[in-house]
């Protein structure tokens, strides 16, 4: 029986902003977590020579065990973070030499928690997220941009990250 969701943290401060709240979706689903920061993660290559680093065995277990899949990432230079960036750009070899494991993320269902120092999300922010989702024959749920302010997440940032647990729990 595969179990409910994981989150996938890209940051490069593992302890960041983007982590609080991750840790706060995280207590409000039960999720598991994976900080990408801790993986050896190689980026994408034509010629496969990086297939031994961390992601194959990841990605794996990931589409074996998981529904639900939510990325948490800052938001640097107006897009994902580049270690996540890296993660999404691997996911092509799931479709080149490991197809088996691409065609297990059909069906499953993609949210993401973004973070910035403005409470407003950038415009084109959510693009890659849902256009992977529907290149994947996924189900794109949506996202919670948040945000802190004197070191505690928002009001707003908290409600837009409840919404997205539940939604996520549906």
């Amino acid at each position: 029986m595969l179990k409910k969701g994981i989150i996938i943290q890209g940051s490069a401060n593992s302890k960041g902003n983007t982590n609080k709240a991750v840790v706060y979706f995280k207590d409000k689903t039960g999720f598991d977590f994976i900080d990408l920061k801790c993986k050896d993660i190689a980026p994408f290559d034509y010629e496969f020579k990086n297939k031994y680093d961390d992601f194959l065995p990841l990605i794996k277990d990931i589409a074996q065990q998981y529904e639900v899949i939510v990325f948490a990432t800052p938001v640097y230079w107006y897009s994902m973070s580049g270690i996540l960036k890296n993660f999404f750009d691997r996911i092509s070899d799931c479709l080149m030499i490991e197809k088996e494991t691409g065609r297990q993320f059909r069906g499953k269902k993609i949210g993401v928690i973004s973070s910035s120092s403005d409470g407003q999300p950038i415009e084109g922010f959510e693009m890659p997220f849902r256009e992977s989702a529907n290149y994947l024959g996924m189900e794109y749920l949506g996202s919670a941009h948040t945000w802190v302010e004197e070191k505690e997440l928002t009001i707003k940032a908290k409600e837009r990250l409840t919404w997205l647990s539940e939604v996520t729990m549906e």
